[in-house]
């Protein structure tokens, strides 16, 4: 059986059901019932006897673009560790870039920034050419460009504040670096920070990064590390934007894509393309 949630236009809500409706009716996955979460609600639930969770999801695309939604296999409940990317997904910006931006270097490292996160290019050595392109950087950089570009994304503090009143494990996992990620991810609350380390020397960035890289194995080892000690039934939720998501968000039980790019969009089964971050707690029906 798969359970959807979408959060889509109201004005259009009930057209758009009832096509999808007669779509689906002989496929894979036909609609079995279909109702609001709550009365004065905007969170539609389809359910469905089927368990092609693709075809689901691409007829929801088709009558429903532009919402916020969900699939899962069973009931969608709150999740017992929630583990998320940092940059454009709990932040608005990617810091490699607004530093980058110290040193004349934005469009540059931008460049690579963006490639590296629609998949074109090895996370790895993307991410040790733009450090590179930092050596000599005075350390304090890092310090103005936290005060002076790095924000919350919309509803970051009230997804992981509400999560972990119920209990849930909140952890911040980037490929990006320490610097910055242990103070937002103090700012926002969440538990656990693993992220890659700049190395400075005299005050400097070296253009070289300390120990090994956090990458996209990383990340979804950190979702099953804090699984595990979880033990067997835990729900998992994981959130990211670019192609090094991609292995967690498949991971996860529910994949939240936020505003990502189509190949993170493709692999998770959660996608928020209309709302902010609270669209999330929606779709698990928080009060």
């Amino acid at each position: 059986m798969l359970i959807a949630r979408v959060i889509a236009d109201p004005d259009t809500l009930e057209t758009r059901l009832d096509a999808f409706a007669a779509e689906v009716a002989d496929g894979p996955v036909p609609m079995a019932h279909a109702a609001m979460l709550d009365f004065c609600g905007d969170v539609l639930q389809i359910e469905s006897p089927g368990d092609d969770m693709a075809a689901m999801r691409a007829a929801l695309d088709v009558h429903f673009p532009g919402s916020d939604g969900l699939i899962a296999r069973d009931e969608i409940r709150v999740p017992d560790v929630f583990v998320s990317d940092m940059d454009s997904t709990m932040i608005g910006q990617e810091c490699i870039d607004e530093l980058a931006d110290f040193a004349g270097l934005k469009d540059r490292v931008a460049a690579i920034t963006e490639r590296a996160m629609q998949g074109e290019l090895d996370f790895k050595s993307a991410l040790r050419e733009r450090v590179g392109l930092l050596e000599g950087l005075p350390e304090d950089a890092i310090d103005r460009c936290l005060a002076e570009r790095i924000r919350p994304t919309d509803g970051a503090r009230a997804l992981v504040d509400a999560l972990k009143s119920r209990g849930c494990r909140t952890v911040l996992v980037t490929g990006g670096f320490h610097h910055f990620a242990d103070r937002v991810g103090e700012q926002l609350g969440f538990e656990r920070v693993v992220g890659n380390r700049l190395e400075v020397s005299g005050g400097k960035l070296t253009g070289r990064l300390v120990s090994a890289i956090t990458d996209s194995g990383t990340k979804k080892t950190v979702l099953e590390e804090e699984m595990a000690r979880r033990g067997a039934g835990a729900v998992s939720m994981a959130a990211g934007d670019g192609a090094n998501d991609i292995p967690m968000l498949e991971t996860a039980t529910y994949g939240m894509a936020y505003r990502a790019k189509p190949k993170a969009r493709a692999a998770a089964n959660g996608w928020i393309d209309r709302g902010d971050l609270t669209a999330v707690l929606r779709l698990l029906d928080f009060a």
